[in-house]
């Protein structure tokens, strides 16, 4: 490797990218072209600096295949930050097989550490905790590790873990001092500022508040039967009752939770339900089947009584009863908390993220773009959509966790 492209490789791995276009700019060479990519991605012109990388890893030819596997790399890192999410995972495998077996071990826990990432990012938490476990982290760059600590405060976060999401930010704010990376020191702090803000709205006794994670995950540990209305479960302490496929009945609990101890009118509920601004018999009857079975869903944690009016909720073994809400309620709020990130998504990276089809994330946005909270640029498969501002908080309990429990 001749001296330029070494120190334009150094230039980039310090987050100079101007620097290391200054010794490549002119260069046609297949290592040029891929350090120009690179360097075009850290100014942001990611759609040039895919083109420059495909151009490197055709010029390097198929009988080199380490530095086609380390294109195909920073090729699928930039697709990560794209938010162009169906294959770079994929590409990420193949091309840590080829590293690690070409005995490359920093990019190759690199691209650990980037299907860890795009694990985080789809909600695959236990998933990517493997990966991340894998990675041999003393081969990591220092950004790399820096972005590592990330992805353990994030695995934390979705978790409601704050204890080690605390201690991996801590990490990740001195590790990036220490790189004195402009990027990576607004990053980090990014993620402690959102790791900071209100998480959820506690309603109890028909009195609301906002709550940290450290409070959220102090109430989920306590017996309180709690009513995560961003999670979609009722729970009290390692008993979870999941309610995301049944809407209604999580809009009558929610009801009940509210008002408790005392009980709740059945027009209140049909309203709160179905939408019903006059009650008939049909309404009525619908709300009898719904109670009864909501009385059997939850039959582990409370039960229901019929008072003269309406209902009450009864909870089994506990003094207490909350209600946990996003701190800003919107409709589509888990799209708008993906969004929170600054990134611009595809819509199709958004339902692979949540795990619905992409008709139902295209209505959501089209809805969300009417009202002004999103916007979207370019067509067809390049079009990606961004907040249009910060959407009150994007809190993290409404981001994915799947395998989530008790």
């Amino acid at each position: 490797m001749d001296q330029l492209i070494t120190e334009a490789a150094q230039a980039l791995s310090a987050g100079d990218p101007l620097a290391a276009l200054k010794r490549v700019a002119l260069r046609d060479d297949p290592p040029a072209l891929a350090l120009r990519g690179i360097a075009m991605a850290q100014l942001g012109d990611l759609a040039r600096a895919r083109e420059l990388l495909r151009s490197a890893a055709r010029s390097f030819g198929p009988k080199e295949p380490l530095a086609r596997a380390r294109c195909a790399l920073a090729e699928a890192e930039i697709a990560l930050v794209s938010r162009d999410l169906g294959r770079s995972l994929q590409t990420l495998d193949a091309a840590r097989t080829v590293l690690e077996a070409s005995g490359d071990r920093r990019n190759a826990a690199h691209a650990g550490y980037l299907q860890a990432r795009h694990l985080l990012l789809i909600g695959r938490l236990d998933d990517a905790e493997r990966v991340l476990a894998a990675c041999d982290a003393g081969a990591l760059p220092p950004a790399s590790r820096i972005g590592r600590e990330l992805v353990v405060a994030g695995i934390a976060i979705r978790r409601i873990e704050t204890r080690p999401a605390r201690i991996a930010l801590e990490r990740a704010r001195r590790a990036a001092k220490e790189a004195r990376i402009p990027a990576l020191v607004a990053e980090v702090d990014q993620a402690v500022r959102a790791f900071a803000a209100p998480a959820a709205r506690l309603v109890s006794r028909g009195v609301g508040r906002l709550l940290d994670l450290e409070e959220v995950e102090n109430l989920l540990a306590s017996e309180t039967l709690v009513v995560d209305a961003c999670r979609n479960v009722v729970r009290r302490g390692t008993k979870l009752v999941p309610l995301a496929s049944r809407p209604v009945l999580l809009a009558l609990l929610r009801a009940l939770a509210e008002a408790w101890p005392d009980d709740v009118a059945r027009e209140t509920l049909l309203r709160r339900a179905f939408g019903a601004r006059q009650a008939d018999e049909a309404h009525r009857a619908r709300l009898r089947v719904e109670i009864a079975r909501l009385r059997e869903a939850i039959r582990p944690l409370a039960a229901l009584s019929a008072t003269r009016d309406g209902f009450v909720l009864r909870p089994h073994a506990t003094a207490d009863v909350a209600v946990l809400a996003p701190p800003v309620e919107s409709d589509h709020g888990e799209v708008l908390a993906l969004l929170g990130d600054g990134e611009a998504w595809s819509s199709s990276a958004l339902a692979l993220a949540l795990g619905v089809s992409p008709r139902t994330v295209q209505r959501a946005l089209e809805e969300l773009g009417h009202d002004g909270k999103v916007e979207a640029f370019g067509r067809g498969r390049a079009c990606r959509w961004i907040a249009s501002g910060v959407p009150g908080f994007p809190t993290s309990l409404l981001l994915p966790a799947m395998g989530i429990s008790g």
